[in-house]
């Protein structure tokens, strides 16, 4: 099947040259050296407000020939965890495939796992991940996993934790060369000052490698983080392949856009290699 953009013309431009432009002025030319990347943690806001964002970390990272992409299920449609193992997804620069072989791989491993395209027809958490990818590297392959939002309790966790074991399994059978993207914005619609105290916490949560203290901060301090779920996969699968180290790239919110800082949103880059 070939998945159409669901929100091209709304979150990012649909002419493909004005697209194009936009993409090109959210990366970060300064960047001397790249660096292989087992996992990042990206917006997906419009790219008006988040953009520099998710632009500071595929500057950042050498294009790989696989990624995986987790991305919260804001529509409800769907499965709780939901992976698509064939088909193409289409946006204004053109088609991107899923790698049919690894997603097939983690399904395999996963009884938590769905194979069903319907969570990823509207829904813009992964979609938005694609056209950077496609400016810079035409020739990837990608698996989509959206995931449904819980409370941060231990039972959700250990799903992700399920979740994370089949994708590193999958990994590591197949040795395909790939990075794990978490798509997920921080806090929502909170004061600057806020906002910033507590994405600060959920930051350092992330940069120590470390799942549950991510979901306790979640909790704790009432954080409206709609992609923890997908970071905690992330962080588990990219540690049980290796990892030793996460870094952040940028974080700015969308006061900084619209000069309203009363109610803003939050946005993160990091990188864990």
């Amino acid at each position: 099947m070939i998945r159409q953009p669901a929100v091209a013309g709304q979150f990012y431009y649909h002419d493909p040259k004005m697209l194009a432009a936009q993409i090109k002025e959210s990366l970060d030319f300064s960047v001397k050296e790249k660096v292989d990347a087992l996992g990042c943690v990206c917006p997906h806001a419009g790219y008006v407000y988040s953009g520099k964002v998710a632009g500071a970390v595929y500057s950042r990272i050498r294009m790989p020939e696989t990624f995986i992409i987790l991305g919260p299920n804001h529509t409800g449609w769907g499965g709780d965890f939901s992976i698509m193992t064939e088909g193409v997804w289409k946006t204004p620069l053109g088609e991107s495939s899923i790698d049919s072989a690894l997603a097939k791989e983690i399904f395999r491993h996963s009884k938590f796992l769905a194979d069903d395209p319907r969570a990823h027809q509207r829904e813009h958490s992964i979609e938005v991940q694609l056209p950077f990818l496609q400016y810079l590297s035409g020739t990837f392959q990608f698996v989509p996993i959206s995931v449904k939002h819980y409370v941060p309790e231990e039972s959700f966790l250990g799903v992700c934790s399920e979740v994370a074991d089949a994708i590193a399994s999958a990994v590591e059978k197949l040795k395909s060369g790939c990075t794990i993207v978490a798509s997920t914005d921080f806090t929502h619609y909170e004061s600057q000052e806020r906002a910033v105290e507590k994405d600060n916490a959920v930051i350092s949560a992330i940069l120590s490698l470390d799942a549950k203290k991510l979901f306790d901060t979640v909790g704790e301090k009432d954080v409206s983080m709609c992609g923890y779920g997908p970071v905690a996969v992330t962080i588990l699968a990219c540690k049980k392949l290796g990892a030793k180290k996460a870094e952040l790239v940028k974080y700015m919110t969308s006061g900084e856009t619209t000069g309203d800082y009363t109610q803003v949103v939050g946005y993160a880059g990091l990188v864990i290699r």
